[in-house]
């Protein structure tokens, strides 16, 4: 069990007021059989006009927050501590044959009597940043053999990417295209996760997005950065057996205690962790700061 004090800030800067903006946010982790929030408080400047907190269509936890009066600086701190714990392990080469479960996600015509296959088909179609073409099937083609396991080929997916692409923050934008992070092999964790549940999706497996924060480790003999940390991003694969089980393409690992969840969607664009629609404002600037750190 591990437990966290987390701090997500977001400064906006406008070169003009800003009459009127919303936005929303997902910035509290969602309740998991894994995790346990311990409290989470937000902290706006200026304060919001209207603020309300619901579910979102993923049952994510989601604050949206609507400015009426003229600003020129919006700052968003959301100060989390949460309780992490140890996922259940599971025989990756006891899980079905991938094609097997394929075959289960495929339109019959037939009531779809499984709860958890129900939601899983959600995350089996393309979506904003999530594209479904055979250059990606053709990339995971070397790890998805005939008849191989579901879990085994996906963890060789995983370290596939891993091996084979750079971690570049000058790399990418959020807007580049997969196929460009395919071809130039470099990119950060939203373009590997992406990459990652392309490849699954064009094979016809359900998988979605998680994003959330991860413990970041300095250098030995070093103390440890605040702001040092970013939102981090993984993806999750559905297999009948097993459940939803998740991958971290970025360092090949699978996610656990160093790992806290957030919200999970088809694609960054359903769990960005702040976004919004403004008027006026002319060009503006964003910066943000991540802190994870360790209670003991």
């Amino acid at each position: 069990m591990a437990r966290y004090q987390i701090t997500h800030e977001t400064d906006y800067h406008y070169a003009a007021a800003v009459p009127h903006s919303q936005q929303l946010l997902h910035l509290r982790p969602r309740p998991l059989a894994y995790q346990r929030l311990l409290r989470h408080e937000l902290h706006i400047t200026p304060p919001p006009s209207r603020e309300t907190t619901a579910f979102d269509y993923f049952g994510n936890p989601s604050t949206l927050l609507e400015f009426t009066r003229p600003h020129l600086r919006l700052s968003v701190s959301a100060e989390t501590r949460i309780e992490v714990m140890p996922r259940a392990n599971c025989d990756f080469r006891a899980s079905p044959p991938w094609e097997q479960v394929v075959r289960r996600c495929v339109y019959s015509g037939r009531p779809v009597t499984s709860p958890g296959l129900m939601e899983a088909l959600a995350f089996r179609q393309e979506s904003p940043f999530v594209r479904i073409k055979h250059m990606f099937s053709a990339f995971a083609a070397d790890c998805f053999t005939p008849e191989r396991p579901l879990l085994e080929a996906a963890n060789a997916l995983m370290r596939k990417i891993n091996d084979e692409f750079v971690f570049d923050v000058e790399a990418t934008q959020i807007a580049t295209p997969l196929a460009q992070v395919l071809e130039e092999k470099r990119g950060v964790c939203q373009d590997f996760a992406h990459l990652m549940l392309s490849s699954l999706r064009s094979l016809g497996l359900p998988a979605r997005y998680v994003s959330g924060y991860l413990l970041t480790e300095p250098p030995p003999g070093q103390e440890r950065m605040v702001g040092a940390d970013a939102s981090h991003a993984w993806v999750a694969l559905y297999c009948p057996e097993n459940g939803w089980v998740e991958f971290d393409p970025t360092n090949a690992v699978l996610p656990g205690t160093q790992h806290i969840t957030l919200a999970w969607g088809r694609d960054f664009s359903d769990v960005s962790p702040l976004r919004g629609i403004i008027l006026g404002g002319g060009e503006h600037g964003m910066d943000v700061r991540v802190t994870v750190m360790p209670e003991d």
